[in-house]
This record gives C-alpha cells, sequence and structure tokens, in this order.
C-alpha cells in the first residue's frame, strides 16, 4: 500500500498538472438537476449527458414534474445515455420518494441520500460535494477504481472499501478534488487499455509504472 506521505505527494503532483479539475463536468444549476444528471451518466459519459440535460431540465422543473410525466416519454427524453429504462425507474422513484419524504428538496445528508433510489456512494458524494459543499467522502467511479490500484493506494475491489482506502490515505480537505483529479489523469494518461506510462507525472512513485513500460515494449 502507498503510504501517506506518497499518497499525498500524488495529490500535489495531479493538482499542479490540472490546476482546473476539481468539479464535476456535468452541466446543472440546481441540485435536483445534479442528481439527475449523476444518474445519467453511469455508464455513459458526461459529454453524452450534457448533450441531453439542457431540453430536459427545460421540460421537467422539479420532481413532481419527473414523477408525473408518463415513463414511456421519460424513457424517450432520456434514452441517449444509455439502459434508459432502469435509468428512467430510479429518476421517477427517487424524485417520488423526495416528493413524499423530503419535502421536494434534495437531501442534504448522506444517509437521506442513499435512501433514494439507484442512489449510491458514489452519486451522493458528487451531489453533496457539489451541490452542497459538504464532504462525507470520496466518489469512487471506474477510473477512481483504477487508478487507486494501479498507484497503489487500494488493493480491493469494492467501491465502498476503496473509498474506505483513500480516505485514510488522503486528508479530508482533498477528497473533493481528488476525485476530479483522478478522472482527469485516468482519461487522458492512465486509461485502461493502453496506459501512457512514459509521460506519466506519476511515473517515479507508480509501482504499476515499471510493468507496464515492460509489457509495451
Amino acid at each position: 500500500m502507498t503510504s501517506k506521505e506518497d499518497a499525498l505527494k500524488i495529490f500535489k503532483l495531479l493538482e499542479k498538472e490540472y490546476p482546473h479539475e476539481s468539479k464535476t463536468e456535468l452541466k446543472w444549476k440546481k441540485p435536483l438537476e445534479l442528481l439527475i444528471a449523476t444518474i445519467l451518466s453511469a455508464q455513459s459519459t458526461d459529454d453524452q449527458v450534457n448533450k441531453i440535460t439542457p431540453k430536459l431540465f427545460t421540460k421537467y422543473k422539479n420532481v413532481k414534474d419527473y414523477v408525473e410525466v408518463p415513463k414511456e416519454e421519460l424513457e424517450s427524453d432520456i434514452k441517449s445515455s444509455g439502459f434508459y429504462k432502469r435509468k428512467a425507474e430510479y429518476i421517477q422513484t427517487s424524485c417520488k420518494q423526495i416528493l413524499e419524504n423530503f419535502n421536494g428538496e434534495v437531501p442534504k445528508t448522506m444517509e437521506e441520500l442513499l435512501q433514494l433510489k439507484g442512489v449510491a456512494r458514489k452519486t451522493a458524494n458528487i451531489v453533496l460535494g457539489n451541490a452542497y459543499n459538504t464532504v462525507q467522502g470520496i466518489a469512487v467511479d471506474t477510473h477512481v477504481m483504477r487508478l487507486s490500484q494501479r498507484l497503489g493506494l487500494s488493493k480491493q475491489k469494492d467501491r465502498n472499501k476503496i473509498e474506505t482506502d483513500l480516505m485514510n490515505l488522503f486528508p479530508k480537505s482533498t477528497w473533493i478534488s481528488l476525485n476530479y483529479l483522478l478522472i482527469t489523469h485516468g482519461r487522458r494518461v492512465c486509461n485502461a487499455k493502453k496506459p501512457n506510462c512514459q509521460s506519466c507525472i506519476l511515473n517515479s512513485i507508480c509501482p504499476s509504472a515499471f510493468n507496464f513500460k515492460h509489457y509495451m515494449k
């Protein structure tokens, strides 16, 4: 496992390399929009979701709008995000829960957000950190999972266990930014199939760098 000292060094190097990558790329103006966009982003891309949401957020103003629309119509509106039937179910059910249990307002705590259909810790962390500036954990998506294992930050495969390892390694003040820094690095350099170890700013402290260099020769 990487030490806390090396973990902080990793964060500082990424922060220097990507000084503007400290928040979600999803486009939103209010917590409900961020929640919906984050649900849509599962197994999709932020770019694709951002193509859908301007029209979606103009049509659906509040949770009641999502609850009352025929499911087939909502499915059609979000179809290009992929897995649209399941996402439509998550959106309608969670909005109904918000309407009935939280006075129509997106919850502001981890415990309450996790009660919503289709909301796990990753989504909850994104909503809390971006919409409410509340830090209760670290959002772990596929990029964060991959880089956490390659960088020796965690040996776990379960998202929640990886999150716990990261929370133990990094200062709480870094938790929100860490997610987006790792995502950006994963997209630009440390991608899944062919990581560019030679140009990686972390190659001197990454335990996987040598193996990848050797494999790619």
